[in-house]
């Protein structure tokens, strides 16, 4: 199931909900970031640019994406993960799922990847994915939300997303 495929237009994705840059800030925090759509290497991707600042306990910029309507959940029972054509600055970077179930904003399943400086194809299963400040198991059939992350350390933000999908393997 495609969500992100660089068509456009502005920051709209496949599934026509927007893509948003978050960063620390409206926690406090002085991290900055800008979300813009771009054409890297002759391919269409989302670029989140930016600074992580750890000062005034800070420490995340992010570019997310709303899987369903307020409230509702997107089923992705019937895949095993998500796969990722990404290009970036060499760093970490993290890739998190939320569900409606969580209350707190810094609750979600997470798993991390490095970005290359080429354009490549990253798969994540969701078995590599961990609750991070929730006790809620990993639940396919319960996505509300995804966004790629540059978090927990001083860094420049340089990420480039051409494609986002879910995935079977098999």
């Amino acid at each position: 199931m495609l969500l992100e495929g660089g068509a456009g237009p502005g920051l709209t994705a496949g599934n026509g909900a927007t893509w948003r840059c978050i960063c620390d800030s409206v926690m406090g925090g002085v991290s900055t970031a800008r979300l813009t759509r771009t054409v890297l290497d002759g391919v269409s991707a989302l670029h989140l640019t930016g600074a992580v600042s750890l000062d005034n306990n800070g420490g995340f910029v992010q570019m997310s994406l709303d899987l369903a309507a307020p409230g509702a959940v997107l089923d992705a029972s019937g895949f095993t993960g998500v796969s990722l054509c990404v290009r970036g600055n060499a760093e970490r970077y993290n890739i998190h799922l939320r569900s409606p179930d969580m209350t707190r904003v810094w609750q979600s399943w997470r798993a991390e990847f490095r970005a290359p400086a080429e354009c490549t194809q990253l798969d994540i299963p969701f078995s590599s994915f961990y609750p991070h400040r929730t006790d809620l198991p990993v639940n396919p059939a319960r996505f509300s939300r995804v966004g790629l992350v540059a978090i927990g350390r001083e860094m420049r933000a340089d990420l480039a997303l051409a494609r986002l999908e879910l995935t079977s393997s098999g």
